[in-house]
C-alpha cells in the first residue's frame, strides 16, 4: 500500500539547481543561504531535505560547493521536524567512520537522519585525489559490501565482515540510535546492478524524473528481484523540478523562459574546457535517461511532469502516488519564492485530494 505523498526539497549545495542567469536566483552555495532555506522549508511543512554529496562542484570547479555531512550535522541541530538525508559516495568514504558520523547525526536530530547511497559517477573527485575510479558494475559490488558493513553498524550490531573490499572484526558503535532501529537508507541508480542492490538492502529507492511509463517499468522490475531478509517492502521517491502557476499558459511561458536561460548556460559552458558530462562516467544509466528526456533542473527535473497549473501539478502528483511514489524531492527556481508558492498552492490541493475533498 502506498502512503500519502511527502514533499522534500534539495538543499542547494551546488548554488543553484537550474540556470546561472536567473535574475532572482543568484548563485549562492553558502551555509547561510541553505540554513535559512531549510529552516523555512520546515516551517512551510516540507517533510524532508536531500543534501547531495560532492567534494568538487560538478557545475564548475571554480564554484563554491557546500559540504554535505557537516551541513547535515548543522541542520540536525537547528531543525526539529524535517528529515535530513545525506548523500554518500562509498568510493570516497570508508563505511566504519561513516557509520559513526551517521549515528552522530541521528543522535543530534533525534532520529531524523538518513543516507542516500549514490555510487560515484564524477571522475575528477576520485582520479585527481589519487583514489582511482572503479568500473560501473564493480562499483555496485563495492557498494553492496559497503552497505552491508554500514547497515550492521548503524543498527548497533557487533559487526564481523570478511569480503573482497572490506575486513571488519568485532566492531560496534555506541551510542546506537535511541529512537528507532537505525537511520533510513535511500539509494539512487537505475542500472540492473543498482536494482539488485536496491532490492536487497535499501529502504527507499530514489528515481530520476522521467515519464511515468518508464518509472512503472523500473518499479515493476525491481519488485521482481529478491528482497533482503527482514526488510519492509521497498518504498519509492522521485526527483522533480516544479514549475506551477495559476494557469497552464503561465506555466508554459515560465518553462519557455527556463529553456532560454538554459541555452545561455549551455553556450557559456561550451566555451570552457570543463563540462560536467565530459567528466562523468557515461556508463551510468542516468545519462542515457537524461539524453532521452530533455529537462530543466538536475536528476530528470521537469521530465517528471510537474509543470502546469496548480490543479494540474496536484493531479500529476496524485498519479505518481498511485504508481507508488511517496517522497517527492523537489527543486525550484528561484528557489525560495517557488518553494513558498508550491507550499501555498499545490500542497493544499494534494492534501484535499488525499482527503477526498474536491
Amino acid at each position: 500500500m502506498t502512503n500519502p505523498p511527502r514533499f522534500g526539497v534539495w538543499t542547494s549545495v551546488h548554488g543553484t539547481w537550474a540556470s546561472f542567469h536567473h535574475p532572482q536566483d543568484p548563485f549562492d552555495a553558502s551555509w547561510e543561504r541553505n540554513k535559512a532555506y531549510i529552516l523555512r522549508a520546515e516551517e512551510l511543512g516540507y517533510d524532508s531535505t536531500l543534501v547531495a554529496q560532492h567534494t568538487i562542484n560538478v557545475l564548475g570547479e571554480e564554484l563554491d560547493q557546500l559540504e554535505a555531512w557537516t551541513a547535515c550535522a548543522g541542520l540536525a541541530a537547528l531543525t526539529s521536524k524535517i528529515e535530513i538525508i545525506a548523500a554518500i559516495k562509498p568510493s570516497l568514504y570508508h563505511p566504519v567512520p561513516t557509520a559513526k558520523m551517521a549515528l552522530g547525526i541521528e543522535e543530534i536530530s533525534g532520529g531524523r537522519f538518513g543516507i542516500n547511497l549514490v555510487n560515484a559517477w564524477y571522475k575528477p573527485e576520485l582520479l585527481r585525489a589519487g583514489m582511482g575510479f572503479i568500473d560501473h558494475d564493480e562499483r555496485y559490488a563495492y557498494g553492496s559490501e559497503w552497505l552491508r558493513v554500514f547497515r550492521s553498524l548503524v543498527a548497533g550490531e557487533t559487526t564481523n565482515f570478511h569480503g573482497r573490499y572490506f575486513e571488519v572484526e568485532d566492531y560496534y558503535l555506541r551510542p546506537a540510535s535511541r529512537t528507532r532501529e537505525r537511520p533510513v537508507i535511500y539509494a539512487g541508480g537505475e542500472s540492473p546492478p543498482a536494482r539488485d542492490l536496491v532490492a536487497d538492502q535499501v529502504d527507499t529507492w530514489f528515481l530520476n524524473g522521467q515519464p511515468q511509463e518508464d518509472v512503472k517499468t523500473l518499479i515493476d522490475d525491481v519488485r521482481t528481484r529478491p528482497r533482503g531478509a527482514g526488510l519492509a517492502p521497498l518504498r519509492f521517491g522521485l526527483a522533480a523540478f516544479v514549475i506551477a502557476r495559476e494557469t497552464e499558459e503561465e506555466a508554459q511561458a515560465e518553462l519557455e523562459y527556463a529553456w532560454e536561460l538554459n541555452a545561455k548556460d549551455a553556450e557559456e559552458r561550451q566555451s570552457h574546457e570543463f563540462t560536467m558530462y565530459a567528466n562523468a562516467d557515461q556508463k551510468a544509466q542516468m545519462w542515457q535517461t537524461f539524453r532521452k528526456n530533455p529537462h530543466i533542473g538536475t536528476n530528470g527535473g521537469t521530465a517528471a511532469g510537474l509543470v502546469g497549473s496548480y490543479d494540474h501539478v496536484a493531479e500529476v502528483i496524485r498519479e505518481w502516488n498511485e504508481l507508488g511514489i511517496e517522497l517527492f524531492m523537489l527543486q525550484f527556481q528561484p528557489m525560495e519564492a517557488e518553494m513558498e508558492r508550491f507550499a501555498a498552492e499545490v500542497m493544499p490541493r494534494v492534501q484535499r485530494q488525499a482527503a477526498g475533498v474536491a
